[in-house]
């Protein structure tokens, strides 16, 4: 099953609204299963980085099936860094993005920057149990 705009919608306002609670400022992604970007959101007063932090956390959990920051420690990894490169250098491996799974397969990701490494998360995560 793939991810259609309207789920992309869904995904992206729970995750601004759980950053609304947080009281911080971010930016949100989505992505289908091939890392390609759905959908972006930049909240009024985020910083323009986030932006793309966002979107390269998102394409690294899509890649991997995994959140983003189980990544960082294997980033300088040989077959890791090598897949970033081949892919042109898109991917971030830093926490802050969830895979999205419908029916046991990754389908896409969800990515948020802006706030903590932690909050990037726990936003990201509210947006894939959006569905």
């Amino acid at each position: 099953m793939a991810l259609t705009l309207a789920d992309s919608n869904r995904i992206m306002a729970a995750a601004i609204s759980q950053a609304e609670e947080l009281n911080i400022k971010i930016s949100v992604a989505v992505v289908d299963a091939g890392g390609r970007l759905i959908g972006l959101q930049r909240m009024d007063g985020a910083i323009w980085a986030s932006a793309y932090g966002c979107q390269g956390k998102a394409v690294a959990s899509a890649a991997f099936g995994r959140p983003s920051g189980e990544m960082q420690d294997r980033a300088t990894a040989p077959t890791p860094a090598g897949i970033r490169e081949r892919s042109g250098s898109e991917m971030i491996f830093g926490q802050g993005a969830v895979p999205i799974v419908q029916g046991g397969a990754v389908v896409g990701a969800c990515g948020v920057g802006g706030g903590t490494s932690q909050e990037d998360e726990q936003c990201s995560a509210a947006g894939a149990a959006a569905l």
